[in-house]
């Protein structure tokens, strides 16, 4: 027999539970095992202290989950728990790539993750649901909100402006990714960056012409780790010509 990881041993012995965020909380700290904080210390307000779960255990333990109503979501999204955070934005994340969701639900994970964007606070919690919550809401809808975001101060949601438009990739839409791209050439945060290169080089396995033309106009100025991300798939004589710009 197959062996099952914690979270599916604990998830298959026990009864549904009914779906509310401390049920989720209670269930995510028990996966920690036995030399993990209690559920107390770590819902207590101002605590950050880490919880050693696995991320397979914790998205598991999400999809479980996928049927949690915003505002029990929003109410995990107030943890100072990471790990919980990750939770939060893994069940929006699922709710919103399932084909019977609801219109209304997507629009309600959508504004939820743009009116929480203060929670929303690492690179692995955009990454996680940003593509599937606001990119592809916005699939049939004007982009106009993903430059606002573009723009904004806050780095949070700079990296969702870039990041949400991997959905428009998958799709073979790469208008969106190099338009961002532009407008945060410059920014000098480095999980910026890293978004930037990172998408422009993915648009450019769709069009390989934009990316060589988006790097002709910005290779000689752009950040270095941009300009690493975005060459990694080129061959050795054009990311030395493009290093050298």
């Amino acid at each position: 027999m197959p062996q099952r990881n914690s979270a599916e041993r604990h998830m298959t012995d026990r009864p549904d539970p009914a779906l509310t965020a401390s049920e989720f909380v209670g269930q995510l700290m028990s996966l920690g095992g036995p030399g993990s904080p209690s559920r107390a210390e770590t819902a207590s307000p101002g605590n950050d202290r880490p919880v050693t779960l696995r991320m397979g255990d914790v998205f598991a333990l999400a999809k479980r989950f996928i049927d949690l109503e915003p505002d029990q979501i929003e109410e995990l999204l107030e943890s100072s728990v990471h790990e919980v955070r990750v939770g939060a934005v893994s069940i929006m994340d699922f709710q919103a790539r399932r084909r019977g969701t609801p219109t209304r639900r997507r629009e309600a994970l959508y504004q939820l993750y743009l009116r929480r964007h203060d929670r929303i606070d690492d690179w692995d919690l955009v990454d996680r649901a940003a593509p599937s919550v606001v990119g592809q809401y916005l699939d049939d809808k004007p982009r106009d909100p993903l430059y606002r975001l573009a723009r904004s101060e806050n780095v949070w949601e700079r990296r969702t402006a870039i990041v949400a438009t991997w959905h428009f990739i998958r799709h073979g839409q790469l208008d969106d990714t190099f338009a961002i791209a532009e407008l945060l050439i410059d920014d000098r945060e480095h999980v910026i960056q890293t978004a930037v290169g990172g998408w422009v080089r993915e648009a450019g396995k769709r069009d390989a012409t934009r990316l060589r033309a988006f790097l002709d106009a910005h290779a000689a100025t752009m950040p270095r780790t941009a300009l690493r991300f975005a060459i990694e798939h080129l061959d050795r004589d054009e990311r030395r010509h493009y290093r050298n710009l």
